[in-house]
């Protein structure tokens, strides 16, 4: 019996991934079946999997993505200059607060941002003052931009083991955060709200920062169960306001519900 091939990917010849001699191959009529192609990934190999095991480190995790942004609403160029925005605005709250935005790894994600600071970079200063400084900027943003580019954001906090590769990052502690911004109860706390930015912490990142913090102002956030593909779980939740006198003409258009920076409002997911 034979054994089942796997296709792979790669330069591989069919005489050196088919297990047949070179001189067999040669022998072969050109119309003769072939074994498919296979990809060795040298599982065995200790020093392979010393080496990926090496290249984990622990890193805090800041996922966000805007809301709405494929809306119809928007051109392609709305969107670019929300993507300016966004990243002005990331930057400027991360620099404001002592967060060394350039040191950080950044991965773009079209309508978001995946940064992983250092584990050197202490986790308060992304729940004592960030939530402030960002709603800010998005404010700022918004009160010179019209309608279409204006935004809110979604923004998830966690922290584990990342590993990279040549390729750029990957780990569990990655997929969670993810889970956590993409939570449908989250989105449906930030359109139900006034608010311009819609935090959320995991469980871990909850007990073991935000609860701790003096300046965390962790008695305003509120549980919320996440269902998200294979993960069921429960965040911690702060819907945070700014108010800046616009400078756009159309920019009152759309009625951007930003409310007092001095509130914070607070809200469950839905019944």
């Amino acid at each position: 019996m034979s054994t089942p091939s796997h296709y792979g990917f790669g330069a591989h010849s069919s005489a050196l991934s088919s297990g047949s001699p070179p001189e067999a191959e040669a022998a072969m009529p050109e119309d003769a079946p072939r074994s498919p192609a296979t990809l060795s990934l040298d599982i065995g190999d200790p020093a392979a999997r010393e080496a990926v095991g090496r290249a984990a480190t622990h890193c805090t995790i800041v996922a966000v993505d805007i809301e709405g942004f494929g809306q119809h609403h928007r051109s392609d160029t709305n969107r670019v200059r929300i993507r300016r925005g966004l990243y002005r605005a990331m930057q400027a709250a991360f620099e404001g607060v002592g967060i060394p935005w350039l040191s950080c790894h950044r991965e773009d994600r079209g309508d978001g941002i995946l940064i992983l600071a250092r584990a050197e970079t202490p986790k308060a200063l992304f729940v004592d003052r960030l939530p402030s400084a960002l709603a800010l900027e998005l404010a700022r943003h918004n009160s010179a931009h019209p309608c279409e580019e204006q935004m809110r954001l979604r923004l998830a906090l966690h922290a584990g083991e990342i590993n990279y590769d040549e390729y750029g990052v990957t780990g569990y502690s990655i997929i969670h955060a993810f889970r956590l911004l993409d939570a449908p109860s989250l989105k449906v706390a930030l359109a139900d709200s006034s608010a311009i930015l819609a935090i959320i912490g995991s469980e871990w990142f909850f007990t073991e920062v935000i609860r701790h913090s003096e300046f965390s102002n962790a008695a305003s956030y509120s549980p919320l169960e996440v269902k998200s593909k294979e993960t069921e779980t429960r965040g911690w939740v702060l819907l945070g306001s700014a108010s800046i006198k616009s400078h756009h003409p159309s920019a009152g258009l759309r009625n951007p519900r930003h409310g007092s920076c001095s509130r914070t409002i607070r809200r469950g997911p839905r019944r």
